[in-house]
């Protein structure tokens, strides 16, 4: 691990997944790095690896999922971490979940809240991609459960 990676797994950040519908398949993935950037418009920020066939579809499919998990949901956030493109469908199976009404994207239900969005700009940034999106629509928020936060490489409750 280099310096710069263990000094910013110093820092708590929230876990999602973040969902696509592609042509045929679902496609999905786990970050920590997913932020509110705007409130008016409402807006929000991934930044995804450029290697990753997440940020590929993205650059074909504008709107997509974000579902904020719970301090319960590690399990899910580790079987959408997993390297290669194994189906979205696949890794939710077992596991509540819906389509968005405004974007297909598969839902984990049971977290904090879920997002449907709209890309409306992509940065450049190293080797990752930024993807600004407008909010189309928040799916549920539910502030029951405590958030799953990442800090030092492992996932948390708060």
């Amino acid at each position: 691990m280099s310096e710069f990676t263990e000094a910013m797994a110093q820092l708590a950040a929230g876990v999602a997944v973040i969902t696509v519908k592609d042509d045929r398949d679902d496609v999905g993935v786990t970050v920590s790095a997913l932020m509110s950037v705007s409130l008016d418009p409402p807006l929000i920020l991934a930044s995804l690896s450029n290697r990753g066939y997440l940020a590929e579809v993205l650059l074909r499919q504008d709107r997509w999922a974000a579902s904020l998990l719970s301090s319960g949901q590690a399990a899910i956030a580790s079987r959408f971490a997993v390297a290669g493109r194994p189906s979205a469908r696949h890794l939710v199976s077992g596991t509540p979940h819906h389509r968005g009404r405004h974007t297909d994207a598969l839902i984990v239900e049971g977290g904090v809240a879920a997002l449907e969005v709209e890309t409306t700009q992509v940065v450049p940034a190293g080797d990752h991609a930024l993807f600004v999106a407008g909010v189309l629509a928040v799916d549920y928020v539910n502030s029951a459960p405590l958030p799953l936060v990442r800090l030092r490489g492992r996932y948390r409750p708060v």
